[in-house]
């Protein structure tokens, strides 16, 4: 099987053609190309595969083997990889995933794309479509008592889960012994991504994320998206943040007056290309 191994703000994953590849478990092939130690190494698997709605279909898999709704990081790189192997000459495309048809805008320079845009959708703050236990319609700046100790979140569905945590600084976390507690919490029968986000100034944050199925990554696209909204929804920032992770930044534009649209914009690059 050919894969390709890409990443975006070093959020990284094994890519599989699927117009030339056949896939029979993804669960299992996830966990397997994910290993860092004995497989490729990465934060899961992605299959591009066709669509009857859109121009691709992207299949994501967790390090873990189960499914996974959407990756802002992922999905930029697929746009770059259907792009740069002459699938479509088009810049304006549309994939089909679990949380819904995403619109992209690909940036190409010396017939490559550098950079995409991806209208990432209207943000969902009710508990039932993160999903999060809670009274009230929305969960922001809310107490949750995690491993003995108080924290206050946010939450915002992208298409998945996420819980966002202000904290004074992001570098002094004990990202291993939290990480799993929030996840796993009974607040979220779904399990949750969780972000750590340090507001730098109006318009930066800092942000680490804990992925569910993942551990700790060095980026998440819809975790940015989420970090960003949650911001500005606890009025810590303007409606341009960027956002500064372990892999690199993203910039995300909240159109929270007009369209209530979220768009991501940032790095796509191809590592290698093998055989498995």
């Amino acid at each position: 099987m050919k894969f390709t191994k890409m990443q975006g703000c070093g959020n990284d994953y094994v890519y599989v053609n699927c117009f030339e590849e056949s896939v029979q478990d993804a669960n299992a092939l996830a966990k397997q190309v994910s290993d860092r130690h004995f497989g490729i190494g990465s934060d899961g698997l992605i299959l591009i595969k066709p669509s009857e709605t859109a121009d691709f279909t992207m299949e994501m898999y967790n390090a873990d083997g189960s499914r996974g709704e959407m990756c802002g990081n992922a999905i930029r790189c697929v746009g770059k990889y259907v792009y740069d192997h002459g699938m479509t000459k088009k810049t304006e495309l549309s994939i089909e995933t679990l949380a819904g048809i995403k619109f992209l805008t690909l940036s190409a320079k010396g017939g490559k794309v550098d950079e995409v845009t991806v209208d990432m959708g209207i943000p969902a703050f009710a508990p039932e479509q993160i999903p999060v236990v809670a009274d009230g319609e929305r969960v922001v700046d809310e107490p949750i008592l995690v491993g003995g100790r108080q924290y206050r979140m946010t939450a915002v569905s992208m298409g998945n889960p996420h819980a966002v945590v202000f904290v004074e600084d992001t570098k002094v976390l004990p990202m291993k012994e939290i990480g799993p507690l929030f996840e796993h919490h009974e607040r979220f029968p779904q399990r949750v991504n969780t972000e750590f986000v340090q507001i730098v100034d109006r318009k930066n944050i800092n942000m680490r994320v804990w992925e569910r199925g993942s551990e700790e990554t060095w980026a998440c696209g819809t975790g940015a998206c989420a970090s960003a909204v949650a911001a500005i929804l606890n009025g810590h920032t303007g409606e341009e943040v960027t956002v500064h992770m372990l892999g690199g930044d993203l910039r995300i534009r909240y159109d929270r007056q007009g369209s209530g649209h979220v768009y991501m914009t940032g790095p796509a690059v191809e590592v290698f290309c093998g055989e498995l």
